[in-house]
């Protein structure tokens, strides 16, 4: 179970840093002085990733979880 537990881990600061990845991508977007368009279009997939990196990082403390758990 062990093993489950530092797989979680690790799953959960990839979905952790693609967060902050996202973060950055939007102050990012925001200081680049775009129009209202180009800032939307460029936010909406940042906003598509965001959402995969929160459920990436969601999946891993659910395997944490459950090592911990069956542990």
């Amino acid at each position: 179970m062990a093993g489950l537990i530092w797989g979680g881990a690790v799953v959960s600061l990839l979905g952790l840093a693609g967060l902050i990845w996202c973060i950055v991508q939007m102050i990012a977007a925001r200081r680049a002085g775009l129009s209202e368009d180009a800032l939307r279009t460029r936010l909406q997939k940042v906003v598509a990733l965001n959402m995969a990196a929160l459920g990436l990082s969601a999946l891993g403390l659910m395997m944490v979880v459950i090592g911990i758990a069956l542990g």
